[in-house]
């Protein structure tokens, strides 16, 4: 007997989404988690802040560098396949993180949680359209994952202090455990599985260029610090960075069967996306690696307290995200994403007048103005890069944002951390890495100015609503391949 979309149960929905926003919100808590754990990391593991860069940014680079993979993987193997592995990936991995003996065991498990994090995220929403035949219900569920993102980004700061106050640093990984556990026995038992289908091709010259390239200038940025930007290796690392780079826009260019297609980028407005969105993680993944530092290791304060201090700029960011539409509908995406990043420009010059005897009302002002800033940028920039790009290429253009995303955190956690490692002292090089991150918002804003379109869009009614926030989320938060509504 064949079930309509009217005729699901609760079974067949509810549980499946319980799976895979289980899986999708252990990605996301990861990323902001570990953050007020690295000072506890540092007097345990004897680690410098080249080492906590490696912690943070092993994550990250590993997660740009396959997002694409795990998506072509997911149509070519099937994506309930993929999934699973991704999650018990991720969840063996955090397993590895929590017993991790020495400093580079840590290191090494955290690019295999990023290998997980690359399969699960594009193939959950994968998943979610083959549960929800139905658009309005597929609407409704992909507004309830992308909120179960934002909860997991909100709390990661706060539960993390609260488990690290109270077991140690290793509590932030092996919470994973029961979450992980968790969604992969529901996903099995509930999740049906998905037929794969003839996708593009994994692309593994292409793969390999781009792996090599990113991690090359990735280990010349961070490791420039204690090597000294101008020694042998580090210059050797940026040469072949920079030969890889060529290889794979040479690469992309002439294959038939492209990763990541150039054509793409002629849209003027799309590629401005791009650069905004690396402008805006680049600036909010060097801020929450940099601020965490200058709370528990300068201000002294502990890993809880260190999460209610940046509870300001969580809170103004939800609250600017719940916003973005409206503003959209009266000022036009172009003029939300300008406004953006004017706002996280003002709150990152005003960030160099902190130091360790600021007060905790003026600091809070500050990251309330850079959190909302940052927020505002976010579903504006998607929205354009989407709206610009082909309809028959918009999974692929959705994917590509978010390597351009998670490849401006992995930069940004490179470039503040060298600049906090290699001053005299943590505040002058606190300073200086504001004062950049202002200028990448200032690039930003330029780019957004000049090479954007206009773009105002429509005010809708509540039927609409669910509809147009889905899409927008499904785009923003790792759709790898979107199925255009009928």
């Amino acid at each position: 007997m064949i079930t309509t979309p009217s005729q699901q149960t609760s079974t067949q929905t509810t549980i499946p989404l319980l799976a895979l926003c289980l899986g999708y919100f252990m990605m996301i808590l990861d990323v902001t988690i570990v953050n007020v754990a690295l000072v506890d990391i540092k007097e345990h593991l004897s680690a410098n802040v080249t080492g906590l860069q490696w912690i943070v940014d092993g994550y990250a680079l590993v997660f740009a560098s396959f997002l694409l993979t795990g998506g072509a993987l997911g149509d070519r193997r099937g994506s309930r396949t993929v999934f699973l592995a991704g999650l018990a990936l991720f969840t063996l991995a955090s397993t590895l993180c929590s017993l991790a003996p020495t400093l580079l065991v840590l290191q090494i498990a955290r690019a295999f949680q990023g290998l997980g994090a690359a399969l699960v995220v594009p193939n959950s929403l994968a998943l979610l359209q083959t549960i929800f035949p139905d658009a309005k219900k597929r609407a409704w569920a992909i507004v309830i994952w992308a909120t179960v993102a934002s909860i997991g980004s909100l709390s990661g700061p706060l539960f993390g202090g609260v488990l690290v106050n109270a077991f140690g640093w290793r509590s932030i990984f092996l919470i994973n455990l029961p979450i992980g556990i968790l969604g992969f026995l529901l996903t099995s038992r509930y999740v049906a599985p998905s037929t794969p289908q003839a996708g593009r091709g994994l692309d593994l010259p292409g793969q390999v260029a781009s792996v090599l390239a990113l991690g090359m200038v990735t280990f010349a940025l961070i490791e420039g610090n204690s090597l000294g930007s101008t020694s042998p290796l580090i210059l050797a690392a940026y040469t072949v960075s920079i030969l890889f780079f060529l290889f794979l826009f040479i690469r992309e260019k002439t294959t038939s069967n492209p990763m990541l297609p150039l054509a793409l980028f002629r849209e003027r407005t799309f590629s401005a996306a791009n650069v905004v969105a690396l402008c805006q993680t680049f600036t909010f993944m060097g801020f929450l690696f940099v601020m965490s530092l200058f709370l528990q290791q300068e201000k002294h304060y502990s890993p809880s307290l260190t999460g209610l201090a940046l509870l300001p700029a969580f809170a103004s960011a939800f609250l600017a995200t719940s916003l973005t539409g409206r503003l959209m509908a009266s000022l036009g995406t172009k003029n939300v994403i300008l406004i953006g990043l004017l706002f996280s420009a003002l709150g990152c010059f005003g960030m160099v007048l902190v130091d360790t005897q600021t007060n905790s009302g003026f600091l809070a002002c500050l990251l309330f103005v850079l959190g909302g800033g940052l927020a505002l940028v976010f579903p504006a920039m998607t929205q354009a890069a989407i709206s610009y790009a082909p309809q028959s290429q918009s999974g692929i253009a959705s994917g590509m944002l978010n390597v351009s995303r998670q490849v401006g955190g992995v930069i940004g956690i490179a470039i503040l951390g060298t600049l906090v490692g290699e001053h005299q002292t943590f505040l002058s090089g606190m300073h200086t890495a504001f004062v950049v991150c202002a200028g990448v918002l200032i690039l930003g804003l330029v780019s957004a100015w000049i090479f954007m379109s206009e773009q105002r869009h429509p005010k809708v009614d509540i039927v609409e609503e669910p509809s147009r926030t889905a899409r927008r989320a499904e785009i923003a938060l790792g759709g790898e391949r979107n199925q255009d509504e009928k």
